[in-house]
């Protein structure tokens, strides 16, 4: 097939079945997606250990050089193809005369997003948990102890981790069979601006009632003495991995984007806005923290155990901890969508399933492995199958160690490869719609970006071969 056809007319061969019926639509499940857990408990605390605005500085500075380029290509690829991860990488590089092992993409798109789900939503039901908790009044009063305890009383009862591990995938099952437009758009359209407004709402009470002066300074004084490699290094991760680069959803999402949205616009307005709400939720949280004289901590300790003691000894501590964890419940809740969708835009395209068998499934799947995660918190936490580095983690930290310091980045890397030198220009042109010195900036940002991510990468796994 020639390649001199028109974007247009290569992306109807793909036969597309749906796509977002308004770019306000694809917009918020995008930025929605790429919103997760992390987000609101790692970049504001590593942004304040390094250096403050320093830190968020180059974090900014590589989300643009390094970022937002591939969040354009990934939408572009997911555009031309049209269809699902799989069929993109396949066609693409069909069409393009590479060799079929860039379908290897496609298959990693699917795969790690799928394995991610299945203990990301063990933590997500720990959020649904805490928001009945909080409503009930349960942290009124509560001691750093007594919030310890709480916490170990939760991963320490398997059933009460399945039933909200069960209904995190139920949520997430029941909105995606619904299809791209009644079920992922809809509900995206209706959670993240519920999520943006108790945002809000949360950084205004931090004002009043926390110390936001300490908060402000936490996050925002510049301290280029404290920004080292390692520094620098986690900025360049953190801009990769919080805008969901290599984890499929801007590939699956893009093959839904009608032809007359700009990805460039598109592409910054997703970058911006997952920073912007990184950072409004540093100015919620640390105000609080440090009001009642407790330490920030980074990971889920600083939500599961400090912050409910803040809450006990706020004003309004419970309607606070209830919105705050509404909140975190509808970040997570978003980002599951964008993590099982690649897998069920395969499924139900590839097979003969239909979209509500396959998201059936793939959430029964999700559930029934996220058991092993919920056990490795309690009945099976001794197991700890392999030594050296590893020798500590339970299968919970190793599966989520591999995902995120393996799979994830090597996917990633595998991406901009592509991209940056075996996709061709012309094409690259047709469904980005860059042209002249933007279109040669674009394509000069993706010739570097392999060797960065390489960097991020050996950041990542020197301590396991050093």
């Amino acid at each position: 097939m020639p390649l001199s056809r028109s974007a247009g007319e290569w992306h109807s061969l793909a036969m597309k079945t749906e796509t977002w019926s308004s770019t306000r639509g694809f917009l918020m499940a995008s930025v929605g997606a790429a919103v997760g857990l992390g987000n609101l408990w790692r970049f504001p605390y590593i942004a304040g250990s390094n250096g403050g605005s320093a830190f968020v500085l180059v974090y900014v500075g590589w989300v643009l050089l390094l970022g937002l380029p591939l969040v354009i290509g990934e939408l572009a690829l997911g555009r031309r193809g049209g269809r699902n991860a799989v069929y993109t990488m396949r066609e693409v590089a069909l069409r393009e005369g590479r060799s079929g092992a860039w379908v290897a993409i496609g298959w990693l798109s699917i795969l790690v997003p799928l394995v991610g789900i299945t203990y990301y939503s063990i933590v997500a039901g720990w959020s649904l948990n805490y928001t009945l908790l909080a409503a009930q009044g349960t942290f009124r009063g509560i001691s750093a102890e007594g919030s310890q305890e709480l916490f170990g009383a939760l991963l320490s009862n398997p059933l009460r981790l399945m039933f909200w591990h069960g209904l995190f995938i139920a949520i997430v099952v029941t909105v995606i069979a619904g299809g791209v437009r009644k079920g992922l758009e809809r509900a995206s359209k209706l959670m993240m601006p519920g999520l943006l407004a108790l945002l809000l709402v949360l950084v205004a009470w931090a004002a009043i009632a926390g110390d936001f002066g300490r908060g402000m300074a936490f996050l925002f004084s510049a301290d280029f003495s404290a920004l080292t490699l390692d520094g620098v290094l986690m900025a360049l991760g953190q801009a990769l991995f919080s805008l969901a680069i290599g984890v499929g959803m801007l590939i699956t999402y893009g093959a839904y984007v009608p032809q007359h949205v700009s990805l460039p616009r598109a592409g910054t307005i997703i970058a911006g806005a997952d920073s912007m709400v990184a950072l409004l939720a540093g100015m919620a949280i640390f105000p609080i923290v440090f009001a009642v004289g407790l330490e920030a901590n980074s990971g889920p300790g600083l939500i599961f155990e400090t912050l409910p003691v803040a809450f006990a000894g706020m004003p309004g501590g419970v309607l606070l901890g209830t919105l705050f964890f509404v909140m975190l419940s509808l970040a997570a809740i978003t980002t599951g969508f964008g993590m099982i969708e690649p897998a069920v835009a395969w499924l139900s395209r590839d097979t003969r399933l239909s979209r509500p068998l396959a998201t059936l499934f793939m959430g029964f799947l999700t559930w029934a492995v996220g058991l092993v995660f919920v056990l490795s918190f309690n009945v099976w936490a001794d197991v700890k199958p392999f030594g050296g580095v590893l020798s500590e983690m339970g299968l919970f930290q190793i599966v989520d160690f591999l995902v995120a310091n393996l799979l994830l980045p090597v996917n990633a890397l595998l991406l901009a490869v592509f991209l940056g030198y075996f996709w061709s220009l012309a094409s690259a042109r047709g469904e980005t719609a860059l042209s002249g010195p933007l279109l040669r900036i674009w394509r000069a940002l993706l010739w570097v970006a392999p060797f960065l991510i390489l960097v991020v990468l050996w950041g990542l796994l020197r301590d396991v071969f050093p």
